[in-house]
C-alpha cells in the first residue's frame, strides 16, 4: 500500500520538525520590550514601590534565559502589606459603590489600553503564545469591567416580619482584608477574577502571585496605581519558591486578614485551609482538576474534534479546566481518533510564545515536562499506544501526545496532567462513560458532546462537576459562574455569585416602630 510508505516518513519529518522549533526556540535569546512603566520589579505595598532584602529570578520557561530579577519579599514584608491593607479598609468601605465602580472602570480601560505590552509580559514569563496572551488580557479586563457593574448592585433586602412594631433588614458589608494567592498558568486574569470582585464588595486586598510569573501581578499594581486606585487597596508581595512557605503563612493566619482566595492544587488548598481554621476565615478555593470529555455517539464528529482541540491543548493543556480524559463511544472512536490525529498533526506548532506561528509553547517548568512524560510512560507499560507525539524535548518541551488503548487503571487516568496529553478510552454506554467521568474526588469541569436531547439533560444533571460544557470546549466567561465540587473547591467565582465570596450579610432588627 503506497500509503503506508508515506506514512512513516512523514510522521517522522512532523517529529523531528517539531524537535528543531522547541530545540530553536532554546537556542534564540528573545528580548522583553515593553514599556518601561510595565515592567516593575519591586513589592507593592501601600501606593509605594519597595525593594526586598533579596531578589529572585524571573525565567522565560522556552529558553530557560533569565528576565529580571524582583524583589523577593518575606514574612515581615507580607505582615507590612496586611496592615497597609487593614488600615486602607477602613475608608475603603466607606466609599461609594458609584465612586468603587468608576475606579474599576478605569483600571479596565488601562489594561484594554496597554494589552499588548501586558501580553508580552504573560508570554516572557509564563510561555503562553501571543496571541493566547492576548486573549487572557481581555479576559482579565472583563472581570474588571463586570465587577464595576457588579459594586453597584449589592443590594440588601427588606423582610416582611410576623410583629407590627419591628422591621427585618438585611445588610451586606464588605468582610475586610481579602489575601489573593494565584497561580501561573492565568497570571493576570486569575488575580482581576478575584481582585474585581473583592474591591467592588468594598474589600481590600494583598496579592501573593505564583513565583514563576510576578511580572503580571506587578504590571497590574502599577496600572491600579494609575487608575487612581488608593494606597492600601491593593498590595502585592511577589516572593521565592523558598519564601513562599512562611509568606503564605502570614496571609493565612493573621488576624487582620478575614477572608482568603486561592487557586491552585487541592493539595496546598488543603494545607491553606488547614492555616485559616484557627482563626475560622471566610475562604474561597479553586483546586484541582480532572475534567472528563465524553464523546457519544449521536455527536456531530467534527465539532466534537475542535471542541477536544480548543479544550486541550490552549495554554499547551495547562488550564484548570482543561480536558483530561477523553471518553469515545465504540461506534465512533475510530473516526474521532483519525480526525483528531490528523487536526494535531495540522493545527499545532511548537515554539517560543513570541512567535506568530507558535501555538504550543513549553510547559512551566522542567517538573511539568517530567510529570508528563512520566504519564504517558506509565500509559505505553501498560498497552497504550502512541499515535503521534510521545515524547519530552528540550527544556520544558513535551510533544502534542496522543494515546490510544487507554485503561482507566493508568496514571494518566487517575490524575490532572496539566500537559498536551490527549488519553482516549473507548466505552460502551451511557452508564459506563457517566460511571467513567464520575469516578474521581475532583469536580471542576466536565464536558461531552451529543445531538440526543434526552441524554444532554441526563449526562449534565449526573455528571459531579460544578461546571458542564455541553457540544462545547470552552465556557468559561465573567458572566458565568466558577467554581467547583469534591475536592476541586469551595465557593464561586465570577458571575453575579462571585461578589458574594467578599461580603457578609448582617441581620437589622429595628424594634419599636409600634405606634
Amino acid at each position: 500500500d503506497p500509503r503506508k510508505r508515506l506514512t512513516t516518513p512523514l510522521s517522522f519529518s512532523r517529529r523531528l520538525l517539531r524537535q528543531l522549533l522547541s530545540t530553536a526556540a532554546m537556542n534564540r535569546r528573545y528580548t522583553l520590550d515593553v514599556a518601561a512603566p510595565l515592567l516593575r520589579t519591586q513589592s507593592y505595598v501601600d501606593g509605594r514601590w519597595v525593594s526586598a532584602a533579596s531578589e529572585f529570578p524571573v525565567v522565560d520557561p522556552c529558553t530557560g534565559q533569565e528576565i529580571v530579577r524582583v524583589s523577593n519579599c518575606g514574612p515581615g514584608d507580607a505582615r507590612t502589606a496586611v496592615v497597609a491593607a487593614y488600615e486602607a479598609f477602613q475608608s475603603w468601605k466607606q466609599t461609594t459603590a458609584k465612586v468603587r465602580s468608576q475606579l474599576l472602570r478605569r483600571w479596565f480601560d488601562l489594561l484594554v489600553l496597554h494589552q499588548e505590552d501586558l501580553a508580552k509580559l504573560i508570554t516572557f514569563e509564563c510561555g503562553k503564545p501571543m496571541r493566547e496572551a492576548v486573549g487572557e488580557i481581555l479576559y482579565s479586563a472583563s472581570f474588571l469591567e463586570w465587577f464595576s457593574e457588579e459594586a453597584r448592585r449589592v443590594d440588601g433586602d427588606i423582610i416582611a416580619s410576623p410583629f407590627k412594631d419591628r422591621k427585618i433588614l438585611f445588610l451586606k458589608q464588605p468582610v475586610g482584608v481579602a489575601t489573593i494567592i494565584t497561580p501561573w498558568n492565568f497570571p493576570s486574569a486569575m488575580i482581576t477574577r478575584k481582585v474585581g470582585a473583592a474591591l467592588a464588595a468594598g474589600c481590600t486586598v494583598v496579592v501573593k502571585p505564583a513565583e514563576d510569573t510576578p511580572l503580571s501581578a506587578l504590571a497590574l499594581a502599577e496600572l491600579a496605581e494609575q487608575a487612581g486606585i488608593p494606597p492600601g487597596v491593593f498590595n502585592v508581595v511577589p516572593c521565592s519558591r523558598e519564601n513562599t512557605p512562611t509568606v503564605g503563612e502570614v496571609l493565612c493566619t493573621d488576624p487582620l486578614v478575614a477572608k482568603i482566595s486561592f487557586t491552585g492544587s487541592t493539595a496546598t488548598g488543603k494545607l491553606l485551609l488547614k492555616m485559616a481554621a484557627d482563626t475560622v476565615k471566610k475562604a474561597s478555593m479553586e483546586l484541582g482538576g480532572h475534567a472528563p470529555f465524553i464523546v457519544f455517539d449521536s455527536a456531530d464528529v467534527d465539532k466534537a474534534v475542535g471542541g477536544a482541540m480548543a479544550s486541550k491543548f490552549r495554554n499547551s493543556g495547562q488550564t484548570c479546566v482543561c480536558s483530561n480524559r477523553f471518553l469515545v463511544q465504540s461506534s465512533i472512536h475510530d473516526r474521532f481518533v483519525e480526525k483528531l490525529h490528523k487536526a494535531m498533526e495540522a493545527e499545532l506548532r511548537m515554539g517560543h510564545g513570541s512567535e506568530p506561528d507558535t501555538t504550543q509553547g513549553p510547559l512551566i517548568n522542567s517538573r511539568a515536562a517530567e510529570k508528563v512524560a512520566l504519564q504517558i510512560s506509565d500509559a505505553v507499560s501498560q498497552g497504550a499506544k502512541v499515535l503521534t507525539g510521545g515524547r519530552r524535548l528540550e527544556g520544558s518541551f513535551v510533544e502534542p501526545t496522543l494515546l490510544t488503548d487507554v485503561t482507566t487503571n493508568m496514571l494518566c487516568m487517575k490524575e490532572e496532567t496539566f500537559g498536551p496529553l490527549v488519553p482516549v478510552v473507548r466505552f460502551n454506554t451511557e452508564d459506563e462513560a457517566v460511571a467513567i467521568a464520575n469516578a474521581s474526588n475532583m469536580g471542576l469541569a466536565g464536558y461531552f458532546f451529543s445531538q440526543d436531547v434526552r441524554q444532554i439533560w441526563r449526562v449534565a444533571e449526573a455528571l459531579e462537576v460544578g461546571m458542564v460544557g455541553i457540544n462545547e470546549g470552552l465556557l468559561s466567561t465573567p458572566e458565568a459562574l466558577f467554581g467547583g465540587i469534591k475536592q476541586s473547591g469551595l465557593g464561586a467565582e465570577g458571575s453575579k455569585y462571585g461578589i458574594n465570596e467578599y461580603l457578609e450579610v448582617k441581620y437589622v432588627c429595628f424594634g419599636g416602630l409600634a405606634p
